[in-house]
């Protein structure tokens, strides 16, 4: 049963990114969010903050996973994490969504999960210049700041709100009208009809 939605985490791993999309998908209490390490030792975000992971990289289970998600972070423009490309490439196989935003989506290459199918990232060739054997330069679209093909999201550095509309879609949360009134609420501010009236004074 894939019930269970993880969050990569590892030194220097971006940590706001994913925070959006992390808070819709616990909101109606279906899923669980593990965070998975490289190991198991803590590890400090981009941001500060200690976290211990649940589980590590060998540990966490494919037939359990209804997403992986990549944050950004240093390692990957480093060209390190070989051990999560290899897992990356595993879960995808296996059936699973991955999900990369930032430099995450050049860990998503390194997997070959971008050569067929759709995607973005942060600028036009930005991957090609860092993953050797990237064959996906004419899918990248730079239109858009977050896309979802062939169970494979990847999202601009700038797309954190589209990158979250893209996860909420592909594990179904909510109706497709609430996923707009989302969006249009967290990207433009503009207030869902349901609470206008108590937003504004009688």
């Amino acid at each position: 049963m894939r019930d269970t939605v993880y969050f990569l985490v590892f030194e220097g791993f971006a940590d706001w990114q994913a925070a959006l999309a992390l808070c819709e998908i616990r909101r109606p209490g279906d899923w669980q969010v593990r965070a998975v390490g490289f190991t198991r030792a803590p590890v400090v975000s981009m941001g500060g903050l200690s976290v211990q992971p649940e589980l590590s990289l060998a540990e966490f289970d494919d037939k359990r996973a209804a997403l992986l998600i990549v944050p950004g972070g240093h390692l990957w423009q480093r060209g390190e994490g070989a051990c999560a490309v290899a897992a990356i490439r595993r879960l995808h196989a296996a059936g699973a969504p991955v999900a990369g935003i930032d430099s995450g989506v050049l860990a998503l290459a390194r997997a070959g999960l971008l050569d067929n199918c759709r995607h973005t990232g942060n600028w036009p060739g930005q991957i090609a210049s860092q993953v050797p054997g990237y064959a996906g330069a004419d899918q990248y679209d730079a239109s858009v700041l977050a896309v979802s093909d062939g169970g494979v999201i990847s999202a601009s550095h700038l797309g954190s709100v589209e990158f979250a509309r893209e996860v909420i879609h592909t594990l179904d949360l909510y109706s497709p009208t609430d996923r707009e009134d989302w969006y249009r609420l967290f990207k433009h501010a503009q207030l869902p009809p349901w609470c206008v009236g108590e937003a504004v004074p009688a």
